[in-house]
């Protein structure tokens, strides 16, 4: 989630000319359209229509993996676009834009390899959540379900990597009543997922105040809303319920600066002492790593509020998950940290307030680069470096010879290579925390 304090869119034009109207004998004779071409009524949407809207944006999609993938499935010889049929197809303008897509993706492909990255295989599924229709136009609501397989490059990757993310496909009828798919826009409030290439938006700073009535709020916007989860949810740390304050307690008035992590290799040797401490890290990737697409219901979900997501919320859980205990006091004060079903401190939601909280409060010591953060440490990145940061992780897994891998929510993602991140977003800057 951005920052309450610092928080930072994604047509054709049908034209129809004008009908020439003549009257012979007295009797109005009926229009003729440009072109002598008939225009249908606006088509309807049915079942198969529906589905076949769901097959195209699965190639789509899939066609996006496939690009990154080393080998056979990876070198096929036309994408699945090129040969879909069913009634629906793709514009020129967007048929344009994939190739590109596919186009910058074999490049990150490429990238990810001299990395040491590679991908052996991957699955794409669609499933379509809602379609709306409004005369000639079409927006389909979509949930892309990706795993990529590591390949064996150094022999100690984990075994996959995989993301949900939300799509909105918009298609457009033609004077036949053919559907056409003219765009497509990423849905979700954090980043992108490493088979995207639309750059993330950056939102621009606005300074969250107190509520009118001196109480403190959980959020700036509206109320967040709740994911009902398929599994069993994990009951918060036996920390006392936390009270908000009815006034600002005194707070620090300074804002450490974190400072940023190198992004080269190989990094000099930071190694984290897993003994001798109160924190259980594997307890906080443990965490991460249930809930990386199946959301606690015992905490809220700040996605799809305009603040950037739920990413730093999903972090402060983990971390509680491992032994973090609450700070009470106000909520806007950034030297206090809690969360639960009910309220949550800037610190434990906002982007810079965590990484004020966590500086402040000695929880965490800056890393000087991002590869020497290892199981339970937490990375953050500023897209734009406009100074705001922007997105939070958590690392849940380190592979022998040094690449750690975060999983984070906004969007979904499981076990992502610190060098995907870094291909992905080379002009970002990182931050990495030791916990």
């Amino acid at each position: 989630m951005k920052s309450r304090k610092l928080k930072g869119t994604r047509r054709r034009a049908t034209i129809i000319g004008a009908a020439a109207v003549s009257v012979v004998a007295g009797a109005a004779l009926l229009p003729n359209w440009m072109a002598g071409a008939a225009v249908v009524d606006d088509p309807k949407v049915d079942a198969k229509t529906k589905a076949t809207f769901q097959r195209l944006a699965d190639a789509v999609f899939t066609d996006r993996t496939d690009a990154l993938v080393t080998g056979k499935q990876g070198n096929s010889a036309k994408p699945l676009t090129k040969t879909f049929s069913g009634g629906v197809r793709m514009s020129s303008g967007q048929a344009h834009k994939q190739d590109s897509a596919l186009s910058t993706l074999d490049q990150r492909k490429d990238l990810l390899a001299k990395l040491g990255e590679k991908y052996s295989k991957g699955s794409t599924t669609v499933t379509l959540d809602a379609t709306n229709v409004k005369g000639r136009t079409a927006k389909a609501a979509v949930t892309e379900t990706t795993t990529l397989t590591y390949a064996k490059v150094r022999g100690n990757e984990p075994k996959t990597t995989g993301f949900q993310a939300h799509h909105e496909l918009t298609f457009t009828a033609d004077s036949h009543g053919n559907w056409q798919l003219t765009g497509i826009k990423e849905t979700d409030t954090g980043y992108l997922a490493v088979n995207q290439v639309a750059n993330p938006a950056a939102n621009p700073a606005v300074k969250a105040s107190p509520s009118p009535t001196g109480k403190a709020t959980a959020k700036a916007s509206a109320s967040p809303t709740v994911k009902a989860s398929a599994s069993p949810t994990v009951k918060a740390s036996a920390s006392p319920t936390v009270k908000a304050s009815a006034s600002p307690t005194t707070a620090d008035t300074t804002t450490p600066d974190a400072p940023r992590a190198a992004t080269t290799r190989p990094a000099p040797a930071n190694p984290k002492s897993f003994t001798g401490t109160t924190y259980d890290y594997k307890a906080m990737a443990a965490y991460a790593e249930k809930y990386w697409s199946t959301y606690n219901t015992d905490y809220p979900d700040y996605n799809g509020h305009g603040d950037g997501g739920d990413c730093t919320n999903f972090v402060s859980q983990s971390l509680k998950a491992g032994g973090w205990k609450h700070v009470p006091g106000y909520v806007y004060d950034y030297t206090k940290w809690f969360g639960n079903a009910d309220i949550q401190s800037d610190s434990f939601v906002g982007v810079n307030e965590f990484s004020w909280f966590a500086q402040n409060s000695k929880r965490v010591t800056p890393l000087a680069n991002v590869y020497q953060a290892d199981i339970g440490d937490v990375i953050q990145m500023d897209f734009d470096k406009d100074g705001s940061k922007d997105h939070s992780m958590i690392v849940t897994y380190r592979s022998p010879d040094g690449v750690p891998y975060v999983t984070y929510h906004s969007t979904n993602t499981f076990r992502r290579s610190v060098a995907s991140l870094v291909a992905s977003y080379p002009n970002a800057a990182f931050y990495a925390y030791r916990t």
